[in-house]
């Protein structure tokens, strides 16, 4: 046996070289043109060749080229040993190819390996030999071209040499071997099974066919068990796996240290360590396979051919255990051992795009770890650089095609460009058309495919993708057989789509379809492998979404349990942890909203924070993460209701919009979130900018939503919370419009079983009820009652929201009762609301008002029926509310006065006085606090205990009247806006309580009460309609800011902690009581403060009641109230004479200022056939005489009191009636006031000690002398002839615009207004001033700084005509501008006659700044006296002169 031969049967290094020694020494002594030179080059380049693969050293491989084409070039073409030169040669030149890649060094070698074929004879001994070296070089370019065809030829000269080898020849098995791997190969090309099998079967005759001590037995088993690792990965039967390693584990152990294959089959067994350890999931296994790579890198010589392979396997490995462990450290060893790789690697190997390939999937693990954009463009780049090098029909293109798929995806999914997407799936598509119907990887690839189109599912919101992404994950998983280690994998997939269907469709067969796909997945997962934390995070989102459908606790459980389970099997710092916290967050968010337990929501806050915490600030998560951060701030601020935590949600929730790309599909969702944040913070602190921002903001995510979108229905129905809040705010009918349409459009895009169907519906019914509420139509009650009833039958009857659906269905059907008095509809009504009681448990804070729900219902049905039992239960449904509610809470005042109200009809029916005794026992404690949820219903409660006690217990009814007083300022809260608190006024009637309130006072001869009772909601109404908010504006900033929020909070029953908030409030409202000047804030003037309104003279009020009208007269500061019988006068005859003076009025051709007529109409219609109209006035001024002035005057003179000044204050239907013209005129200076608060105010306002006058003459408004007032510019002359220039600013004609009106009113104390103006009789504060080119109205006025006011005279239309139908008050244009701060006004009642103006305005200013005087307020009144009674001088008819009147000091 020579050195070289034994070298190759024992590997030893010295043979090789003392072979190799020898032979160069051979060469040496051997001349040129020897024959055997040929022969001796032959034998020193295999010697070169053997050492240059043992060491890997390239000048080996040098030498082995060189000898080989001297030998080559030394044999004549017909020489016997040609062919075997030439099979040297390609050898070497084969050798190279595999170091540099140099197709022409590949093309070389089979250019040799076909003249040696060539010239050897079919019968040759040696053919089979050369059929196997030209079956390599063809195998050797059918890898690196993927040509077909070069495998087809390699396979046949494979079979042929197996086919010429005799059975008992040394060189059958690696014949055999030979052909196996070409079978191999074309399986991996075609994925037929047939060709896996005959590989099998000829590796196993090879290995059968090896002695156990032969050299060649390791290699064998080695090659065996790599086909069986094919089976294994393609029929998934771990039977195969196990054969692969024991067959792997025995080449290794035949294999000594020094052998140059050591290396190679250590990397081999590795690999299949790491395909148990994907299998099963056994760290052992993974940790076994980076130590075999390991010492098979040890073995390799840096620079030795196979080092960057075996550095790829490595680096896999590597990557391997960064998925499972989750540690950087392993991630970024990955990237060195495969940069390591690349950088040995020529550039044209064909080994270079596997290598890139890999070191793709490494930095798309860093990007999605550290969130680095820079990784995923140089994954990407890697990617396509791969494909690039791949031949089109190169086997491992679709492979690579989809690797570029997955990057273009991760780009997508970081940038939201769709273009990323479509060339994603279009990648996608490409690899899996290359991939035959029966390849082992086509699962894989349609499995990618799916994972596309369901992106641009969740992008587009195309339900077609959709069905594409379930098709092609369900054609993968009828692709993988049911024990492949895949299988789990495609399950998964499988889950995912049908989840996205049933979100989309709410079909209950896709929730159940969806959770044992995943559930089977699970099972298929051993306990340890790297997928299985991901699979039960699905598993736990799966029973999720059953709970939330079905609302079974144990569902619930189920998904805490394993999203728990899956976070404790991941690594802290591993790249999913961060996404497994937020999902276990929302999990502990579904129990804390199921229990109430506050520990559960601290629970899913910490895991909210931990998953922010563990995302890297430009990770494409983040922005997800801080929303799910921000709805549990939310939670813990509803539940709490600390501020901080309203704020951090707001903070939050805008950061997750802000590192949202505009166009990222995700954008939507996350407007939506924020807009909630807005709505809670409207809710809280009642700033109306914030509900404006959560519209704007759900509206831009509305936008952003296709119309087919699955979430579109969602957002349209948050959509509807501002404008429904909106419309609660400022009484706009749009708005409600708005929230019942947007609410509608949500209904109609919901599948009629999707889960949230019944949500969506539930938000719709309270639309139509509240437009029933306002309009009262009766389709508008059914359309809520009928939505209602789709709710509750669409929620299982174990739904933790079923009670509450109940509860609003009941509210319907009562509704309806009420409205058609049905007693089916009653019945109906308790049956709802006792089931939603008794799925209500006892510790839950909805039961109490549930039971009260219910035990009205039943107070109805006893007053419907009169059965006694219905009204015992009443009472004890209202004791158990009440038993349930505590002491401080704001529900517990509308519980006491509920129970009270059931207890008068006790006591009406039985005649107990233990009944009778509870009741105002009830009605007090009820009231005791002045914190109530519900002001309005107390005030109905208050006014029921105030009748009630008038009849039963008279010596309460002042209590209870006080009761409701006391609640005006809730009912009518600074924080409302204008409109809700006018619709209050008009709704709760105001002005008639304070009427009946007064009038009972008088008949129990307590007139300091009836005074009280009269100014509340008279000063109430006045102030509302007007706008006024003085106690607000008087408080500290920080206490007014603090009493909002607590106020609106309160009453808007947001707050999860009602008793907390009153209890602030009330402590407040004590803090502010204490001090200067604020001792009454938002309580009412007791008779010792409102008595000094008589400081200037009597003060004269005037009641009407139907039962009898009173006066009621206040004497002076130190003096009781006195009461005035007005025994003749009747609500009848006021109208009577209201009407009258209207009839008068017209006949006198009354309209406005510049168009009144100076003569009469007389006609023959309504009594003018045989008097005159001036006859008519003196009986409509005699019958104010007689009935209402003469008692009052009477009264006055028994208290020796027959002149000075007087101020009348008429309420009702004494408004508007001249009461100051009766005769004799003269006996006193009259003036009115509003209210005796407003001459309170006028009074407590120190005169200034100068004074600048302002005069504005408006001739006409615009440029066709539109409203044309001839005798203004008479009436301004007159003015400026009596007030000094220098203190005297004045605007005339064009430049009297509403701008220079608005500066003049600020700047001067004495003011008078020649103009048009009219009174708006519902909207008080739209009165106007018709000024030049534009209008001034009172709205603006009330809110200009006018701090030197004093005194104005409104000499336009209309400025100080009442009217006994608003509210029963009289508001006008003289009252707003006492109101706004003037301490005196002159107005008329109605359009004074144009050429009465210069004459009683010169008369006026000549008293006031008579004899160069400094003008006084107080004297207007006395001015205005002198000026009327110079139009009666001048005998000028009724209507001229009757309507001036003085308000104010």
């Amino acid at each position: 046996m020579s050195f070289a031969d034994r070298y190759q049967r024992l590997r030893e290094l010295k043979d090789l070289e003392s072979a190799l020694q020898i032979n160069q020494q051979a060469v040496d002594l051997t001349p040129e043109n020897h024959p055997d030179r040929a022969r001796r080059l032959q034998g020193l380049a295999l010697c070169f060749r053997l050492r240059y693969q043992r060491l890997g050293e390239p000048k080996d491989l040098e030498g082995a080229l060189k000898n080989n084409q001297q030998a080559v070039d030394l044999t004549p073409v017909n020489h016997a040993d040609r062919a075997s030169q030439l099979r040297g040669l390609a050898m070497s030149f084969t050798a190279q190819y595999k170091t540099s890649g140099n197709l022409k060094d590949l093309d070389a070698a089979l250019e040799n390996n076909k003249q040696a074929m060539d010239v050897t004879p079919v019968d040759h001994p040696s053919r089979a030999s050369q059929l196997r070296d030209l079956a390599m070089s063809f195998e050797d370019r059918y890898k690196r071209s993927g040509d077909l065809k070069d495998l087809e030829a390699a396979l046949q000269n494979n079979q042929q040499a197996v086919d010429l080898t005799p059975a008992h020849s040394p060189d059958k098995a690696a014949r055999l071997q030979n052909l196996a791997i070409s079978f191999t190969d074309r399986y991996q090309r075609l994925g037929e099974l047939k060709d896996l099998e005959a590989a099998l079967q000829n590796e196993q005759q090879a290995v059968d066919l090896t002695p156990a001590d032969h050299p060649q037995r390791a290699g064998r088993l080695k090659n065996l068990a790599l086909s069986l690792g094919h089976r294994y990965q393609r029929l998934g039967e771990l039977t195969d796996l196990e054969a692969a390693l024991q067959n792997e584990q025995q080449a290794a152990d035949l294999t000594p240290a020094d052998h140059p294959d050591r290396a190679g089959r250590l990397q081999n067994l590795a690999v299949s360590f790491s395909h148990r350890y994907q299998r099963l999931g056994k760290l052992e296994d993974l940790e076994a396979a980076l130590q075999g790579e390991k010492e098979a890198m040890d073995l390799t010589p840096a620079d030795h051919p196979n080092r960057a392979h075996l550095l790829q396997n490595l680096a896999v490995s590597f990557s391997h255990r960064y998925k499972r462990l989750g540690k950087l450290e392993d991630l970024e060893a990955t990237l060195q051992n495969m940069q390591q790789a690349i950088d040995l690697t020529p550039e044209d190997h064909p080994d270079k795009a596997s290598q890139l390939q890999v070191l793709a999937v490494a930095l798309t693990d860093r990007y999605q770890r550290l969130g680095q954009s820079n990784d995923l463009d140089v994954a990407l780049q890697k990617d396509q650089e791969v494909v690039d090098l791949t031949p089109v029909n190169h086997p491992d293109r679709a492979s690579r095609l989809q690797n570029l798929s997955v990057s273009l995806c991760d780009r997508y999914t970081r940038y939201g460009e769709l273009k990323d997407l479509e060339a994603g799936l279009q990648r996608d598509q490409e690899a899996v058309a290359l991939t035959p119907e029966d390849h082992p990887n086509r699962a894989g690839r349609l499995h990618s495919l799916a994972v596309c189109f369901r992106l641009r599912y969740q992008r587009l919101g195309e339900l077609e993708d959709l069905e594409a992404a379930l098709q092609n994950m369900q054609r993968a998983m009828d692709f993988t057989p049911d024990n492949h280690p895949d299988k789990g994998r495609h399950l998964h997939g499988l889950s995912i789509s049908i989840t996205l269907r049933y979100l989309r469709l709410g079909q209950p067969i896709d929730l159940e379809a969806a959770l044992k796909a995943v559930q089977e997945a699970v099972d298929l997962t051993p306990e340890n492998h790297l997928d299985r934390p991901s699979r039960l995070q699905m598993l736990g989102m799966s029973f999720g979404n059953r709970y939330k459908r079905f609302g079974e606790v144990k569902d619930l459980e189920a998904a805490l349990q394993n999203m728990q389970e899956a976070v404790d099997l991941t690594p802290h710092d591993h790249t999913d942890k961060a996404g497994w916290l937020h999902n276990l967050a929302d999990s502990f968010k579904d129990r804390y909203r199921r229990f109430g337990e506050l520990k559960d929501l601290e629970a899913a806050l910490q895991r909210d924070q931990e998953s922010v915490d563990l995302t890297p600030e430009n990770h494409s998560n983040r922005a997800g993460h801080l929303q799910s951060l921000a709805m549990s701030f939310t939670e813990r601020y509803q539940r709490l209701g600390e501020l901080k935590d309203l704020d951090a949600s707001l903070q939050v929730g805008q950061d997750s919009v802000d590192v949202t790309p505009a166009d990222d599909p995700e954008k939507a969702s996350r407007l939506q979130s924020l807009a909630k944040s807005f709505m809670h913070r409207y809710e809280r602190l009642g700033e109306l900018k914030d509900l404006e921002a959560a519209l704007q903001t759900i509206q831009q995510s509305v936008y952003l939503t296709p119309v087919d979108h699955p979430e579109r229905a969602s957002r349209l129905h948050d959509l509807a919370l501002p404008f429904a809040a909106r419309y609660r705010r400022l009484g706009a009918l749009a708005d409600l419009q708005s929230a019942l349409q947007s609410r509608q459009q949500a209904v109609d895009l919901i599948q009629k079983d999707h889960p949230d169907r019944a949500t969506q519906l539930q938000g719709l019914a309270m639309s139509y009820r509240d437009r029933y509420q306002r309009l009262g139509e009766m389709k508008d009650m059914e359309a809520s009652l009928q939505r209602n009833r789709e709710s509750v039958d669409l929620t299982p009857i174990n739904h933790h929201q079923r009670a509450g659906r109940l509860n609003n269905l009941a509210a319907s059907l009562a509704d309806r009762f009420r409205k058609l008095g049905q007693i089916e509809d009653l019945e109906a009504a308790l049956q709802n609301e006792q089931q939603a009681v008794d799925l209500t448990p006892p510790t839950d804070p909805k039961r109490a008002y549930r039971l009260q729900n219910l035990a009205v219902s039943f107070g109805d049905r006893w007053e419907r029926l009169g059965e006694t039992h219905d009204l015992e239960t009443v009472v004890q449904k209202f004791e158990e509310a009440i038993q349930l509610t505590p002491a401080d809470h704001p529900d517990r005042p509308s519980r006491l006065q509920g129970l009270a109200f059931f207890c008068v009809d006790q006591f009406k029916k039985f005649k107990k006085p233990e009944d009778l005794k509870r009741v105002h026992s009830l009605y007090s404690d009820s009231f005791e606090t002045q914190v109530t949820s519900d002001p309005e219903q107390s005030w109905k409660a208050a006014l029921r205990w105030a009748s009630f006690s008038e009849e039963f217990q008279p010596q309460y009814c002042s209590s209870a009247y006080s009761a409701a007083f006391n609640l005006l300022p809730e009912l009518l809260w600074i924080g409302h806006t204008i409109p809700v608190r006018q619709d209050a006024i008009r709704r709760l009637d105001i002005g008639k309580r304070a009427s009946v309130a007064t009038r009972s006072s008088l008949k129990l001869s307590d007139p300091i009460s009836a005074v009280q009772f009269f100014e509340q909601g008279l000063a109430t109404t006045f102030q509302q309609m007007l706008q006024l908010r003085p106690d607000l504006d008087k408080l500290l900033p920080e206490y007014a800011v603090k009493l909002q929020k607590l106020s609106n909070e309160l009453y808007s029953g947001i707050t999860d902690n009602p008793s907390k908030v009153a209890r602030e409030r009330t402590d407040l409202l004590r803090d502010i009581r204490k001090q200067p000047g604020l001792e009454h804030f938002l309580l009412p003037r007791p008779y010792s403060v409102l008595c000094h309104a008589s400081q200037g003279g009597p003060v004269v009020i005037l009641n009407s009641h139907e039962d009898g009208c009173d006066g009621i007269i206040i004497r002076n500061p130190k003096s009781d109230p006195v009461h005035v019988a007005l025994p003749t006068v009747t609500p009848d005859l006021l109208k009577f004479h209201q009407n009258a003076l209207k009839v008068l009025l017209r006949h006198c051709n009354v309209r406005t200022r510049g168009e009144s007529a100076s003569s009469r109409m007389f006609g023959h219609r309504e009594g003018f056939k045989s008097r005159t109209i001036e006859e008519h006035f003196t009986d409509f001024l005699t019958w104010l005489w007689k009935n209402i002035a003469e008692p009052v005057y009477s009264v006055l003179a028994s208290y020796d009191i027959h002149e000075g000044r007087l101020w009348w204050l008429p309420s009702g239907l004494f408004t508007g009636l001249p009461l100051h013209a009766c005769p004799p005129t003269d006996q006193f200076i009259h003036s009115y006031t509003a209210t005796l608060g407003s001459l309170l105010e006028a009074q407590a306002k120190k005169p200034l000690n100068t004074y600048k006058a302002g005069v504005v003459g408006v001739t006409y408004t615009d440029l066709q002398r539109a409203n044309y007032l001839k005798g203004v510019e008479q009436e301004v002359q007159n003015i400026c002839s009596v007030i000094n220039d220098l203190n005297l600013e004045c605007f005339e004609g064009k430049q009297a615009t509403p701008a220079a009106v608005q500066n003049l009113l600020q700047n001067c104390s004495w003011v008078h207004l020649a103009c048009h103006g009219t009174q708006d009789l519902m909207e008080p504060t739209k009165s106007r001033l018709l000024l030049y080119d534009g209008v001034l109205e009172l709205e603006t006025i009330l809110h200009m700084p006018l701090s030197s006011a004093e005194f104005v005279f409104l000499a336009a239309c209309q400025t100080a005509m009442g009217d006994a139908n608003l509210a029963n008050e009289s508001f006008h244009l003289g009252g707003g501008f006492i109101a706004a701060g003037f301490r005196s006004a002159i107005g008329t009642l109605w359009s004074m006659n144009d050429q009465d103006g210069p004459l009683v305005a010169e008369t006026v200013y000549s008293h006031l700044f008579r004899d160069g005087r400094q003008p006084q307020a107080s004297d207007a009144a006395e001015a205005l006296q002198l000026a009327v009674n110079k139009l009666k001088a001048q005998k000028v008819p009724h209507e001229r002169w009757i309507p001036f009147i003085h308000m104010g000091v």
